[in-house]
C-alpha cells in the first residue's frame, strides 16, 4: 500500500463533466444533479483499508445531507486488472452491504479521475451549485489503526457551510490513503 495525499486541486474549478454506469445499471452524468445546491464527488474502491475504515460514517453523513438536498456520487477509478475486488459486481455489493444512499460510478478508462485530479482514495471534491470547486481534502483525522474516530468532521463542517452560503473554510488538508490503482501505461503527470 502507498500512502498518497490529494493533489489539493484549486478551489473554483469548475466540475469536470463525466458520465458513468452506476452499479445498478444506469447511466450517470453531471447534469443528472445539475439542480442540487451542492456535490460530494467522492474516489473510493472495495479494497482500500481508508475506505473501509470510513465506509459506514460516508454512507451515514451521505444520508444527513442528502436530506438536505446536497448530492453526492462515489467513482471507482481502479484497474480491475490489477485489484478485480473493485469491479462493478463488488462495487454493488459493497454499496449494498454498507447502505450507500449515493451512485457509486466506476470510471473504467479512469479519464475522469484524471479530470478529476483525483490520486487516492477516499478524495473527496465538495462542488457549489455553480459547480465550482468549494472543498477538497480529507474526510476528518481519522485513520485505520488510530484512536481518532471517524466523525467526518472537516467533510462535514464544508457542507454546512457550504449548505448555510458561507465562503470555502480555511485550511484544507490533503485526504491521505492508497494510490488509485492506474492502468499500465495511463499514470497521469500528476501521479508519482
Amino acid at each position: 500500500m502507498v500512502l498518497t495525499p490529494s493533489t489539493m486541486l484549486p478551489l473554483g474549478t469548475a466540475a469536470p463533466e463525466f458520465s458513468l454506469l452506476n452499479t445498478d445499471g444506469n447511466t450517470v452524468s453531471l447534469a443528472d444533479v445539475s439542480d442540487a445546491p451542492a456535490l460530494l464527488v467522492a474516489f473510493m474502491c472495495n479494497h482500500c483499508p481508508y475506505v473501509k475504515h470510513i465506509g459506514d460514517g460516508l454512507a451515514k453523513m451521505a444520508r444527513d445531507f442528502q436530506s438536505k438536498g446536497a448530492a453526492v456520487i462515489a467513482i471507482s477509478s481502479n484497474s480491475v486488472e490489477s485489484h478485480p475486488a473493485d469491479g462493478p459486481d463488488k462495487m454493488a455489493e459493497e454499496a449494498r452491504e454498507r447502505g450507500y444512499t449515493f451512485p457509486y460510478l466506476y470510471d473504467e478508462t479512469q479519464e475522469v479521475a484524471k479530470a478529476y485530479t483525483a490520486a487516492c482514495t477516499p478524495d473527496f471534491f465538495l462542488f457549489d451549485g455553480d459547480r465550482n470547486l468549494y472543498y477538497r481534502g480529507q474526510m476528518d483525522d481519522s485513520r485505520p489503526g488510530g484512536d481518532i474516530p471517524v466523525t467526518g468532521s472537516d467533510l462535514r463542517s464544508a457542507l454546512e457551510s457550504l449548505l448555510a452560503g458561507e465562503v470555502p473554510p480555511d485550511g484544507q488538508n490533503p485526504s491521505i490513503g492508497c494510490n488509485i490503482k492506474w492502468i499500465p501505461g495511463n499514470e497521469p503527470a500528476y501521479f508519482g
